[in-house]
């Protein structure tokens, strides 16, 4: 509602002085960004599944290792290291006899250097992706591409890309609506965007009205970036068409292509998790958390269970509406599943004001009716539990699990839901036995996708926890706004070692994603077979 309300002098304001820059910004930043982790993302993805090289295997988990890395904490890790007093200006002054003046180096803390370590933080989301389309995709296609006398690029660029396009852009989307969202990085680094602008109007200069008009701005630019996919996308449908999987010709890279593509690989994941992990590594082994011990338990454990939860009932709500969007395609669904999905492209803390206030609204009702009638008090129910908070992480995080399920749900043929609604089987039957098995893949990828990132939120946590509720993510952040940086290491590492375990899982469970030759023959032949029976 705060949207329609007058604008007054502070929007004048806000437009003759900060706004151009905050739009600049942005734009830059999202450009780079997009265009950065669609390259990274989808040739790294290509070149572990089709190609044969040494360290692939390493690579297809070690990958996703960057995705366990707050954006904010490899901030403050490579703003020390490469600071004038860091180790890297210190050496080449020790080595050369330089001075301060004497040479050039580039500013980590600056708009181009933002958008390279949001980069390096948010290629794993198309990568992911991508990896599972591509695991996906039809070997008899790729064949016929071969005989045609298409080479290994043309075979990536002219069909495996347009055939994984809904996965790709699905995770393109996820790393921009990232990066519009990104506060923490951006803030420390001095770069002036919509979400900072957002922050700063609604917390430091305590207008409301302004910054709710800011963020419908910032929520402008996804809805425009969806549309316009959309419309480019016309009446085109990426269906997977084969009924037995075959095994993929893979290609074998020797000499210098071998060389060029473990540099491609091995490049991202020393920049987005390596170095920073190696310097926290360093920073909490020389300091440490003082609070090492029970009560970081206890901090380590809020933060699992909020993120298996929030998990769980993120992907269960992006099934629902994405199948549902699949059996009733009307203009009302598709608004309504798009609507359900825009929370990921409003900043934390937005989400957080505007959740609180209904729920405290429910509880000073709830106490009021019980007051009244029983004489008694039940306290904050809703606003003042983990409910609250997990409420949050699904509206903030429901986009990461319905873009990922829609994708992999967009590619099975309606042929089959017509084959399994002829053999009795109703709509979520066909959803259980032939939908989730394959796209058990895209399951996983999407549950992975909504525990990191409820791992590493911040802004909505710090505002709707709890009293004496506090997470990994949360004790990070409180030490390093302090300076503290090295304390802050342990929690961050913490939080990082928490989301290896499940990337590796999941890079086990989606490498055996794509079912054998004899495998589908079996399990259609067994499939068929006892319906048969039913009949």
């Amino acid at each position: 509602m705060h949207i329609f309300m007058p604008m007054g002098d502070v929007w004048s304001h806000l437009a003759s002085t900060v706004l151009p820059r905050y739009l600049l910004n942005t734009l830059f930043l999202v450009f780079a960004v997009g265009i950065g982790t669609f390259v990274i993302g989808t040739g790294t993805a290509w070149l572990v599944v089709m190609c044969r090289f040494p360290g692939r295997r390493i690579f297809e988990w070690a990958m996703l290792l960057p995705l366990a890395v707050p954006t904010y904490v490899i901030a403050y890790a490579y703003t020390d290291f490469f600071q004038y007093a860091g180790p890297v200006q210190t050496l080449l002054r020790d080595l050369f006899g330089w001075d301060r003046g004497d040479y050039w180096f580039p500013n980590v803390r600056s708009l181009p250097g933002a958008a390279v370590l949001i980069t390096m933080v948010l290629y794993p989301y198309v990568y992911m992706l991508a990896r599972a389309a591509f695991l996906e995709q039809s070997a008899g296609v790729l064949d016929v591409g071969r005989t045609l006398g298409r080479g290994p690029w043309r075979l990536f660029s002219t069909i495996a890309v347009p055939l994984a396009r809904p996965a790709i852009v699905g995770g393109v989307s996820l790393a921009l609506m990232e990066t519009l969202n990104e506060f923490g990085a951006v803030q420390y680094f001095g770069v002036d965007t919509f979400t900072t602008g957002i922050y700063r109007t609604w917390f430091g200069m305590g207008e409301q009205i302004a910054a709710a008009q800011l963020a419908a701005c910032l929520l402008a630019f996804v809805i425009v970036f969806v549309l316009l996919e959309r419309w480019s996308r016309g009446k085109r449908r990426y269906y997977q068409t084969a009924s037995r999987y075959q095994q993929l010709q893979y290609f074998e890279l020797r000499g210098g292509k071998a060389i060029a593509a473990v540099a491609a690989c091995f490049a991202p994941v020393l920049i987005g998790f390596i170095l920073p992990g190696a310097l926290l590594g360093h920073m909490a082994m020389r300091t440490g958390d003082s609070l090492l011990g029970s009560e970081f338990v206890s901090i380590a454990g809020n933060s699992l269970i909020l993120a298996t939860l929030a998990a769980l009932v993120a992907v269960g709500f992006g099934l629902l509406l994405s199948y549902g969007a699949r059996l009733h395609p009307g203009t009302l669904t598709r608004t309504a599943t798009r609507i359900a999905a825009m929370g990921y492209a409003i900043p934390g803390s937005v989400v957080a004001v505007g959740i609180l206030i209904p729920f405290a609204w429910l509880d000073h009702t709830l106490n009021t009716y019980t007051r009244d009638h029983y004489d008694m008090i039940v306290g904050l129910i809703f606003s003042g539990s983990a409910f609250i908070l997990i409420y949050a992480y699904v509206v903030r995080f429901l986009a990461v699990s319905f873009n990922a399920l829609e994708a992999s749900l967009g590619k099975v043929t309606p042929s089959m839901d017509a084959a399994s609604r002829t053999l009795g089987k109703t709509a979520g039957g066909t959803l259980r036995r032939i939908h989730t098995p394959i796209m058990r893949g895209s399951l996983l990828a999407a549950g992975i996708l909504v525990f990191v990132d409820v791992m590493k939120e911040l802004p909505a946590t710090i505002i709707l926890r709890p009293f004496n509720f506090d997470t990994l993510a949360v004790r990070a952040h409180n030490l390093a706004a302090d300076e503290r940086l090295a304390e802050a290491a342990t929690s961050s590492l913490t939080i990082v070692a928490v989301g290896i375990i499940p990337v590796v899982l999941l890079s086990i469970a989606m490498r055996g994603s794509r079912p054998s030759k004899s495998a589908s023959r079996k399990e259609s032949a067994a499939f068929f077979d006892r319906e048969d029976e039913h009949l």
